[in-house]
């Protein structure tokens, strides 16, 4: 069978779509909308996506979407893909990876750029190079949702669990569903808030807005608000595809902790996809540092998977990709400490023109 790698441009080219909608490793991630969001909001980055073509049909036999990022503080790098909390190369045998990554390392001397990330998760057998190197930094909580919401909840923990979304019934949270970007607003507002409080840089207004826009028409993306009183007390943003619904964002105002708004929006959530006919709920990936957010995720019955990035040059990995033992990520939790509010946004828009 004849083969050849071809860079497509997924907003002109309507195979890329309907290729990675029908591709068992496919994600909301791959596309075109995720890259249009990007490119979009971060100058830094540019999308180059190799396609291995099937050359007697002409359609996409395997791909390995790049994305090019240039910073003079983190550096040069390929990304596959930018701020993608689970994705794979869309392959299906080890020898097409073999194609595709050499026609990657073709690109990335072109560019002028040595390093190379690919991030995966059932792809992983297929992906052994021993140019390579691997590093475990995530894990993925899931639940598979076709036991059904009787059998689930019997699974979540009783008191740290269960006890609590009967709690925050009890308090008479009310449960809304985004429509419209004013309602988007009071979600961010609810964002920045989290991310001031775990130290951490938010992303900007508009790559939020960006992925509505690219996604609330179709479907694939959900936003969810927990009420108590009319007010916005928590929120939690849902990407949807295929047979699987991720949690992608989850916020929350300290001040109404006690009324467990978190617990009754994840249950809300879980509720709609069985209802939904989805197979999978994922929790969103998190950091292997992240003890406490692990133990929450584990609460509720999930199961766990290894999310495994795979970096070339496999030796001297660069410092700044391991994000949590970094200094420059210690630097920056240490500085949002004390940066008054108006400037927290705009350091926010500033170091993620860095990162990816």
């Amino acid at each position: 069978m004849s083969s050849q790698i071809a860079v497509i441009e997924p907003g002109t080219d309507h195979r890329w779509d309907r290729f990675v909608e029908s591709h068992p490793a496919g994600m909301v991630y791959h596309l075109s909308g995720w890259k249009r969001a990007l490119e979009a909001n971060f100058p830094h980055m540019k999308g180059h996506y190799l396609a291995l073509m099937d050359g007697t049909r002409d359609t996409i036999r395997a791909a390995l979407p790049l994305f090019e990022i240039r910073s003079w503080l983190t550096g040069k790098r390929l990304v596959s893909i930018p701020f993608a909390s689970v994705c794979d190369p869309l392959i299906s045998s080890e020898d097409d990876f073999a194609l595709l990554f050499d026609s990657a390392l073709s690109l990335s001397r072109t560019l002028g750029i040595s390093r190379l990330v690919i991030r995966t998760y059932k792809a992983l057998p297929l992906v052994q190079d021993n140019r390579l190197g691997h590093r475990g930094v995530y894990k993925l909580h899931y639940l598979l949702l076709e036991q059904g919401v009787v059998e689930l909840w019997n699974n979540f923990h009783r008191s740290c669990v269960r006890q609590r979304i009967s709690r925050a019934i009890t308090n008479k949270l009310i449960l809304k569903t985004v429509e419209n970007k004013t309602d988007l607003q009071e979600f961010y507002k609810l964002y920045i808030m989290t991310r001031r409080r775990l130290c951490l840089p938010p992303q900007p207004a508009a790559f939020l807005e960006s992925l509505w826009d690219a996604f609330y028409s179709t479907g694939q993306i959900s936003v969810l608000l927990a009420l108590k009183d009319g007010k916005p007390i928590a929120g939690l943003l849902l990407l949807k595809f295929q047979d699987r619904v991720s949690a992608e964002y989850g916020v929350s105002d300290q001040a109404y902790w006690s009324l467990n708004p978190n617990h009754f929006l994840f249950w809300e959530a879980i509720q709609t996809a069985c209802r939904g006919g989805y197979k999978v709920f994922d929790f969103g990936r998190t950091s292997l540092h992240n003890r406490e957010l692990m133990e929450f995720k584990a609460r509720w019955g999930t199961r766990e998977a290894d999310l495994v990035e795979l970096h070339y040059p496999c030796q001297g990995l660069h410092p700044s990709v391991i994000r949590e033992n970094s200094g420059l990520y210690r630097f920056v939790r240490w500085l949002i400490q004390y940066v008054p509010e108006p400037i927290f946004e705009r350091l926010g828009g500033y170091c993620y023109r860095h990162l990816g």
